[in-house]
């Protein structure tokens, strides 16, 4: 499969002129490729951008802050092409705090109409017969240079999204699912950040094995995780490159006192040992003599009425969304659920007020909500 050539913007004049182009054009299919697996806190390492007749792979270490790209991703009249926009949107939001408006999700949309594989290079084959290499999917895009097969492939999860756009908006029209397609995009534009700074008093609990420790092991687990975390911190790497989270379990549990010892435990590698062994060491000693750390505070359970609420309204949902043949979630978010759970409106001008729930959801669905609620 041969592409046409794309444009590789990689200095401020190149982009001025590229931005020109873009701000012209009533939609585009944007793209993002971020380095998660190679840094402590994931960038933006290439944006991909198509317009009809023209591809742009735009590098921001050549074209720092992409100035005049956040008005284009803000503007109401312009469509943004993705797919699977959720970690694209809030990479935008958390590294320039950009808030998207007007989206076209091909997955979403895919997931509507009720497609059992919707991933993009499932979709490209299924609608383009075209094959998608994935051989650079887990690549560091902010190492340069870039190869030509990586620029390709970057290319590529762009080149048809246009088009699958188009494809997918005429089936849509065709099922009658235009306006849930458009409440659903709309509803993936909202992004809420979570809070991603360490906590160190209380991140190690998540870790799987954490509370089959003993209470002391657990203290010298909390030790290893701060220490774990200061490292890539400091690296520039992502915790799972520093230490696996079953490592630092392992070394909890045996509490090793040797550097012989070490090379013993799962993931302790020769270079590993040779790098951290003795802080390592150090650390799990003093571990072994520190207080017990506090439990995390749980999170109150609802009262017994909400979750019978919501135990109906999730078999209502699943059931509904067996018999349309798609996945639940499609139906109506778990969000959604929970604030009509909680709420327990009593009739239709009482679900409105509810903003999870969304006006097509609200005309399609309201009498049948509201008769599970008069059910529990």
């Amino acid at each position: 499969m041969k592409l046409p050539p794309h444009k590789l913007i990689t200095t401020q004049s190149d982009w001025h002129h590229c931005l020109k182009k873009l701000q012209a054009e009533p939609r585009l299919a944007i793209d993002l490729e971020a380095n998660s697996m190679y840094a402590y806190r994931e960038e933006v390492c290439l944006v991909q951008i198509t317009i009809p007749g023209q591809d742009y792979i735009i590098d921001p270490l050549g074209v720092p802050g992409l100035s005049g790209l956040g008005d284009i991703i803000q503007n109401p009249q312009i469509e943004k092409v993705f797919h699977a926009a959720e970690y694209d949107l809030t990479l935008l939001k958390r590294q320039f705090d950009w808030q998207l408006q007007n989206l076209f999700d091909t997955m979403w949309a895919a997931r509507i109409l009720g497609y059992p594989r919707y991933g993009l290079a499932s979709m490209l084959g299924e609608v383009f017969g075209v094959k998608l290499n994935k051989r650079y999917q887990k690549s560091n895009w902010c190492k340069r240079p870039l190869s030509p097969e990586q620029l390709a492939y970057a290319q590529l999860d762009t080149h048809y999204l246009l088009q699958l756009r188009d494809h997918l908006e005429k089936e849509l029209a065709a099922a009658g699912r235009l306006e849930e397609a458009a409440e659903t995009f709309a509803e993936q534009t909202h992004v809420k950040l979570s809070d991603n700074e360490f906590d160190p008093d209380n991140d190690f609990w998540s870790i799987s094995g954490a509370y089959d420790l003993t209470r002391q092991q657990q203290a010298v687990l909390k030790a290893l995780a701060i220490y774990r975390d200061h490292e890539a911190r400091q690296r520039d790497r992502p915790l799972f490159k520093i230490f696996h989270d079953k490592t630092l379990i392992e070394l909890a549990q045996t509490t090793p006192t040797s550097m012989p010892a070490l090379r013993d435990v799962y993931g302790m590698t020769a270079g590993q040992t040779r790098r951290y062994g003795r802080q390592v060491l150090n650390i799990i000693a003093e571990g072994l003599n520190a207080p017990y750390p506090p439990y995390p505070q749980r999170s109150q359970r609802p009262p017994e009425e909400v979750m019978n609420r919501f135990d109906r309204l999730h078999t209502w949902r699943k059931n509904t969304a067996s018999q349309r043949g798609v996945e639940s979630d499609v139906i109506i978010s778990k969000d959604a659920l929970w604030a009509i759970a909680l709420k327990n409106p009593q009739n239709k001008a009482e679900l409105a007020q509810i903003d999870e729930v969304g006006p097509w959801r609200h005309q399609t669905y309201a009498e049948e909500i509201l008769a599970v609620l008069r059910e529990v």
